[in-house]
This record gives structure tokens, sequence and C-alpha cells, in this order.
């Protein structure tokens, strides 16, 4: 008589993915953090090389253009990268447990006074420094290849008709104006920044510190920088409220650009 063994099916346990563990773990080591700050600024200033600046130059319309196209180049898959590791840690695209500080613990009317404080701050502040970044430049980056470098943000713009500045700034106005801004503090503020809490104060002062240096398309405003972004990203640190930063940089530079847009179209501006 024969006896016929029956084999179970061998298990098969997927093992997690090495990278997704490191990067959405509680705490980032500090060369991860540091690369992870830095390198998309990188990728920003090789999109502007190599696509954007040769595009718009080829069209014959003002570089900020081009600092537009390559942020999109960079900031869209990042943000899907986000959702990315949303969907696996929750088996679908969602950014619970990549972006924190999303609970809203702060009241409507503090966080809304909070972000309109923030707003002035942030406008004034910026606006009065403008000579630094500017004495900065002169003495130490001139040699910055970049069409257009210079402390005011006004110099990409130099140089062309007003109608071609006019259709540069509407096409830009959603993504520079908002848009990018949003992503960069859902990135920077929401994703790098509770990696760091174990630092304590000094989580919102690197987190400040390597987003201003990430700008390497403007080195010359890291400091000011430096001074109008730190009260908010320590804010966000303290609070856990995200919309603080939210709230003050998308919020300033929509407006700022917003302003800037309409002053240009009623021929405020030259």
């Amino acid at each position: 008589m024969e006896t016929t063994q029956t084999l179970a099916a061998p298990q098969v346990t997927r093992r997690p993915n090495r990278l997704v563990e490191k990067l959405l773990a509680d705490r980032h080591s500090l060369p991860l953090t540091t690369a992870l700050h830095l390198v998309p600024g990188a990728l920003i200033v090789a999109a502007y090389e190599l696509i954007a600046a040769p595009f718009v130059r080829a069209i014959a319309y003002p570089i900020f253009f081009a600092w537009a196209i390559a942020l999109v180049i960079v900031l869209t898959p990042l943000m899907a990268g986000l959702f990315w590791l949303g969907h696996q840690r929750n088996g679908r695209a969602s950014l619970r447990g990549v972006v924190a500080y999303t609970d809203r613990p702060i009241s409507r009317g503090r966080i809304t006074a909070l972000i309109a404080a923030l707003i002035v701050w942030m406008t004034v502040v910026s606006l009065a420094l403008t000579p630094l970044d500017n004495l900065v430049f002169e003495h130490f980056f001139t040699w910055i290849p970049f069409e257009g470098a210079g402390g005011s943000a006004t110099t990409y713009l130099d140089g062309y008709s007003h109608s071609k500045i006019v259709i540069t700034m509407l096409i830009s106005l959603p993504l520079t104006g908002f848009s990018l801004p949003l992503i960069e503090e859902l990135y920077f503020r929401g994703f790098l920044l509770p990696r760091l809490a174990h630092l304590g104060w000094k989580a919102p002062a690197l987190n400040t510190l390597l987003f201003s240096v990430y700008h390497f398309w403007a080195p010359w405003t890291v400091l000011s920088k430096l001074v109008f972004l730190f009260p908010a990203v320590w804010l966000v640190h303290r609070k856990h409220d995200i919309r603080i930063s939210i709230g003050m940089h998308p919020g300033t530079t929509l407006l700022m650009a917003t302003l800037g847009t309409v002053a240009l179209i009623l021929g405020y501006m030259p």
C-alpha cells in the first residue's frame, strides 16, 4: 500500500524594503538627513542646466521661467515619492505615517493669528535683508555662472519685454507662488523635521540651515533665509503643527508673487 505525503506549500515571507525602513524610521542619521535635504537642490541645479535653461533660452523667455521648470521637474517626483512611501506603509497612496505634525493641535483662531504674524515677519524681514543679500553676492558670489544671478529676485526677469515677463509670471504664479513651496513644506517640515526631533532645539536649527543651503541656485541668500525662516520652523517643531510653516511659506510667496504680477500687469513695475 502506497503512502502519499502531502507537502504544505512553503510560506513566502516578504522581506521588508530596507530603504523604506530607513526613510520611515523615527530617526534619521546626520549623513542621511543631510543627503535628503541637499540632494534635491543639486538635482534642481542639474535640471536647470541640462533641461530648463536650454529650453527657455531657445524660446527667448526670462530665465526665471527656467528655474520654475527645474523646480517642477524635481519637486513633483519628490512629492510622488512621499506618496509612494505612504503606499508602502499603508497599502494605499497616503501621507499618513510619512508626513507628521498634521493633527492640528492649535485652535483655528490662534493658528490664523500666528500665520498672519509670520507672513508679516517673512515679508518685512526678507525685504529688509535684500541689501544683505546684495552685499554677500557682491563679495562672495559674483563668480556664479547662472544667468540673472544677483541679490534681488527681479534680476532673473531683467532685459525681457513686458509681455514676456507678464506671461512668465502668470504661468509661474501657481507653481512658484504656491504649489512648489507647499511641496517643500510637506517634505522638509513634514517629513524630515520630525525625524530630527531627538536633537531637541538643534532640530529646527539644522533643518533651517540645510533648507537654506538647499537653495544652491542662490547661495547668497542663506543668511537672510536663516533669519526669516527659523521662527516658523521652530514653532512647527515646538507645537507639532505643520500648518504654521505652510501658512507662512506658501502664504507669503503667493502674496508677494500675486502682488508683483498684478503690479506688472497694471504697469506699476518696469
